[in-house]
């Protein structure tokens, strides 16, 4: 399953882990996903595609893999959290559509401004944060609008 990418292989390098087969293979199938997917979900399209990786390798990969930075998680309406094959090094924030799923990147330089700013000013270093957006998107909003629905999720 070739495909995954050096900037990645040097993150999960530098990182201290090892370019595993059940690595590369969660990072080509995850590659594939073009939005938010869960660590189940992930697990199943793995499984269909032939691949032999257990569902708690899926889980400590993954985690293994948000902590290298490879990969983008935000958390669905219910807490799961879900994952995307970060593209690029930089730290993305995404507005997700609640009901659909669909993301979309958003310019957040304003919070990475306050962020490095809140740092400074308190003396903290390595600040992190999590900032995430949902809302409907314009597809979802104009279905419900033809079915006559509201645009929110059911819970």
């Amino acid at each position: 399953m070739g495909g995954v990418e050096e900037t990645e292989e040097e993150h999960v390098r530098a990182a201290g882990l090892r370019n595993t087969r059940q690595r590369r293979a969660v990072l080509e199938v995850l590659g594939r996903c073009p939005e938010f997917v869960s660590a189940q979900e992930l697990h199943a399209r793995l499984t269909e595609a032939g691949g032999t990786v257990g569902l708690t390798t899926v889980y400590r990969t993954l985690r293994e893999l948000d902590r290298a930075g490879v990969v983008d998680v935000v958390r669905d309406e219910g807490g799961e959290r879900l994952y995307l094959r970060r593209p690029t090094d930089e730290h993305r924030h995404y507005l997700i559509c609640r009901r659909c799923g669909r993301s979309r990147v958003v310019d957040a330089e304003a919070v990475e401004r306050w962020a490095a700013a809140l740092a400074e000013a308190t003396g903290y270093a390595e600040l992190e944060h999590t900032l995430e957006l949902s809302g409907v998107c314009g597809p979802c909003r104009a279905e419900a609008e033809v079915a006559g629905e509201r645009a929110v999720c059911s819970p």
